[in-house]
Formats: C-alpha cells, sequence, structure tokens
C-alpha cells in the first residue's frame, strides 16, 4: 500500500489532482455549516516576534505571503535552470514559446479591460487572466499518458515558464504597495550578500537560506510583494557545486518540488478557493468581473496563444515544430487557460490583501474567485477533449 502511495504521488498528474480535490474541499466547507470553522481558521492571527520587531498576519496572508514565496522559490529555480542549461539557453528554442506567451497574456488583458473599462476598482483585476497554472496544466496533460508527444509538453513548459516571468514581473510593477525605504535598504544589502556569497564560491544551501529569510522579511515589510523575495534568492543559489558535489541549484529544486506541488499549492488552493454559492444566480457570473476573467482564460487565452503562434509561423518569425499538429497545438492553447493557483494569486493580490489586512474591495473578491474557477475549469476541461481527440490513439515509438 505504501508503495503504491508513494508511485501515484511521483505521477506527474498528482500535483494537479490534489490541488483539483483542495480547492473541491474548500467549496464544500465554504458552503457547509462548517464555514465558520473555515473562515475563522483562516482570519486566525498567527505572530512572529522577536523583542519589539514583530510580523502580525491572518493565517491567509502567512500562506499566501510566506508559503507562496517558497513556490516563487522553485519558479525562480526552475528558470535558472531553463536559462542557462535548458531548453530557454538556446533562442531557436524560445522564439515561438516567447511569442505564444506574449499574445497569451495580452489578449486577456484586453477582453478583461474591454469588459471592465468602465470600473476604476474593477481594472485593477485585469492582470487575473494572464496567468497559467503550469502545475495544474502539466498535470492534465499527464492524464493523457504517452500518446503526448515530448515536443508538446516541452512547448507547454516553456510557454508556462515565460508567462511565469512575466507575471513576476507584472506582480513587481503593478502590485506593489507604498515604499519603506528602510526596508528596501536592508533588502538591498541582503541581496548584495547573497550576491556576493556566489562570486566568492559559497556552495552551502544554508548560508543562502537564512540570508533569504532576511530578504522576505525585509521585502514583506517594504510594500514590495514578499514572495518576490523568493525569485531573487533563487537567482543567487549556485548551478554548480564543489568538486564531486551535487549542483546546489538541482539539490534545492529537487528537495521543494514535492512540498510545493503536493503540499503549498494544495494548501493555497484550500485557503483561497472557498467561493460562498449561497444566492448565486447565472447573472452573477455575467457580472463585469467575473464575466472579464471567465472571457480572458477561456478565450483570451487561446486566441492569443494560438493566435500569435499562427501569425509567427504565417509570417516567417519561427518555425512550427513538426512533432505536433494544429489541432494539439490548439488543444494546448486551451490549457493556457487554466490560469488557478496564478490567477488566485494575483486576484488576491488585486482586492483582497492590503498590508497585513484582509480587505474586500469593490468588486467582490468572492466573485473573482468565481470567474477564475469558472473559466480555468472550461478552458481545462475543453483542452483536455481536444487533446484526446487529436493525439494519436498509439503512442509514438510503440
Amino acid at each position: 500500500m505504501h508503495t503504491l502511495v508513494r508511485r501515484w504521488l511521483q505521477n506527474p498528474a498528482a500535483s494537479g489532482i490534489l490541488i483539483f480535490v483542495a480547492a473541491m474541499a474548500a467549496l464544500l466547507v465554504q458552503n457547509s455549516p462548517w464555514k465558520p470553522l473555515y473562515d475563522g481558521l483562516l482570519d486566525m492571527p498567527v505572530a512572529l516576534q522577536f523583542g519589539a520587531f514583530i510580523i502580525a498576519k491572518p493565517l491567509l496572508l502567512w500562506i499566501n505571503d510566506g508559503l507562496m514565496a517558497v513556490f516563487f522559490l522553485l519558479v525562480g529555480l526552475e528558470l535558472k535552470r531553463e536559462f542557462l542549461e535548458g531548453q530557454l539557453a538556446q533562442p531557436a528554442n524560445v522564439i515561438l514559446p516567447m511569442i505564444g506567451a506574449l499574445g497569451g497574456i495580452a489578449v486577456p488583458a484586453a477582453l478583461y479591460i474591454l469588459v471592465n473599462h468602465g470600473d476604476p476598482a474593477a481594472m485593477t483585476g485585469w492582470a487575473i487572466p494572464t496567468a497559467t497554472d503550469i502545475a495544474f496544466a502539466l498535470g492534465i496533460l499527464a492524464l493523457l499518458g504517452k500518446r503526448v508527444p515530448p515536443a508538446l509538453k516541452l512547448f507547454l513548459l516553456t510557454l508556462a515558464i515565460i508567462d511565469d516571468l512575466v507575471a513576476i514581473v507584472i506582480i513587481a510593477l503593478f502590485y506593489t504597495n507604498d515604499l519603506a525605504m528602510g526596508s528596501l535598504s536592508v533588502a538591498a544589502a541582503a541581496l548584495l550578500l547573497l550576491i556576493l556569497m556566489n562570486r566568492i564560491g559559497i556552495r552551502g544551501i544554508s548560508g543562502y537560506v537564512l540570508v533569504g529569510l532576511v530578504l522576505w522579511v525585509a521585502v514583506l515589510k517594504s510594500g514590495v510583494h514578499a514572495t518576490l523575495a523568493g525569485v531573487v534568492l533563487a537567482m543567487a543559489i549556485p548551478l554548480q557545486g564543489n568538486a564531486g558535489a551535487p549542483s546546489p541549484l538541482h539539490q534545492l529544486e529537487h528537495d521543494l518540488h514535492d512540498m510545493v506541488g503536493l503540499g503549498i499549492l494544495p494548501l493555497f488552493a484550500f485557503a483561497n478557493a472557498g467561493v460562498s454559492l449561497a444566492g448565486l444566480t447565472p447573472e452573477v457570473l455575467l457580472t463585469p468581473v467575473p464575466l472579464g476573467i471567465a472571457l480572458g482564460l477561456l478565450l483570451g487565452k487561446q486566441w492569443g496563444v494560438f493566435g500569435a503562434v499562427w501569425l509567427a509561423i504565417r509570417f516567417g518569425l519561427a518555425r512550427k515544430p513538426e512533432n505536433f499538429t494544429w489541432p494539439q497545438l490548439y488543444g494546448l492553447a486551451l490549457l493556457c487557460g487554466v490560469g488557478f493557483t496564478m490567477s488566485l494569486f494575483i486576484s488576491s493580490l488585486a482586492f483582497e490583501h492590503s498590508g497585513s489586512t484582509i480587505v474586500s474591495a469593490a468588486p467582490a473578491a468572492g466573485h473573482a474567485r468565481l470567474g477564475i474557477l469558472a473559466g480555468s475549469a472550461m478552458a481545462g476541461l475543453l483542452g483536455y477533449l481536444v487533446l484526446r481527440f487529436s493525439l494519436p490513439k498509439v503512442p509514438p515509438g510503440s
């Protein structure tokens, strides 16, 4: 039994399945007699204090600002590895996914803005439908097993990585509060120390993690979103180890992979996907915020990714890979509309969180989450069906 569980957890689809189960559990609990317990748990104050220094936040913000920093650390490690020795190190492999990623960011944002342009408060959520959930999208793709050509999976992975990189830039530029220069100075000093450690050849991961914690606290207090500290720390982790020793970057990435995919992301989904269905009518989905998000994820992503790739190939900017067909590429573009985790995260920055408190900005945060769930679910289901019918019945090379 233990072997079966371990084998299942190693399945690439396991993370996506756990995230889905956690989201469904949050929906059920939020709409059950246990709702007060769920809300009370997320609002429970948690404080960390050293003398006069204190960080006090509700549990929800510890998850979103703290644990998600670990997720962004893993994203940063994957980005650095791909740029230094992976597919992103070869420009020819990057051009087409990059064009697709940029189209898949611009068109959903434009659709959202088109629907919500008359409401300044709603406009803060323009970036919500621009994100792709790597774990969820790859999990759905993994359900199709060996029928998926490796080139198709690689294309999705590269596109989603570029998508995440742009999302990090968007968060840094557009979802930053008023800056505290003292804390920024501490963060800058921590960053310089990380760079120095890398330059003088320090390879022990523990030293980087310790300085990274100081960096996270400083960024948290500075007004810049704290999760960006994870990306900055990742850029400082050395790729090469000492003679005969494993790569610190590879080791840390390996150590964090299961923790993030099987623990942090499902916990984040459980904490953020609880949407009250009380009084919910079909008309709610047609209100501007959820409609803009759902249309952005379901239509904007597929139009943006597929349209940008088609135009790039049509005008000779890039070549279409011979390993997969246009219908398969269209199914992949649909899967990019599974925004879920990243969309929920950006939604929390846009509508719910302010400093160390949880606020409910107009439009209602619950309606934004409803749009994310609806758009992601439809995009994921349609993407799966298109790929199921367009992929070869027999795995390539069988």
